[in-house]
């Protein structure tokens, strides 16, 4: 049975929240994020991995392997952290986006481009049903973002120290 409050709907199918939250879902980088605490983990310890790709000629040009190890190491893993922490501002974004466009209670759409934007005001079922979804389904997500973002900050103060203390 299709709601009829939904099929009333002037925003165009692609530009709908749950729409583009199913479509965000089951993107290659961003279904990540709903993956069990170990396979995410284990995501994020790919992408750390193939930063190392860049990170490692930088590092040891910096500070040859054979001769400075730990600097190497430090500086390498510190630098491969860069990717992992621009992915993690990628999902963030991506997520937020969609959080907040799931939550407002008037959605801004555009018929056909640019220049012709318009504005629908959710009916109160459509409006608590995304309001759930936010609530169930994506601030558990944001929540694990925002987790590990405050571990990598964790894991760089760490390797600060260390770094002072050689």
């Amino acid at each position: 049975m299709i709601n009829s409050s939904v099929s009333n709907c002037p925003v165009p199918a692609e530009q709908q929240p749950l729409n583009e939250y199913e479509e965000l879902k089951i993107s290659w980088l961003f279904r990540d994020c709903t993956l069990s605490w170990r396979e995410y983990i284990t995501k994020m310890v790919w992408i750390w991995g193939l930063s190392w790709v860049v990170a490692a000629p930088v590092a040891a040009a910096s500070f040859t392997p054979n001769k400075y190890i730990a600097q190497f190491v430090l500086c390498g893993a510190g630098g491969a952290s860069v990717g992992v922490v621009l992915g993690l501002i990628r999902l963030y974004l991506g997520w937020s986006y969609i959080r907040d466009r799931l939550f407002s209670p008037v959605i801004f759409y555009e018929e056909s481009g640019w220049y012709d934007g318009q504005t629908w005001a959710k009916p109160q079922e459509v409006l608590m049903r995304d309001r759930l979804i936010v609530s169930y389904e994506i601030k558990p997500i944001i929540r694990r973002l925002q987790i590990t973002s405050l571990c990598l900050a964790g894991l760089l103060v760490a390797g600060t120290i260390i770094w002072h203390l050689l």
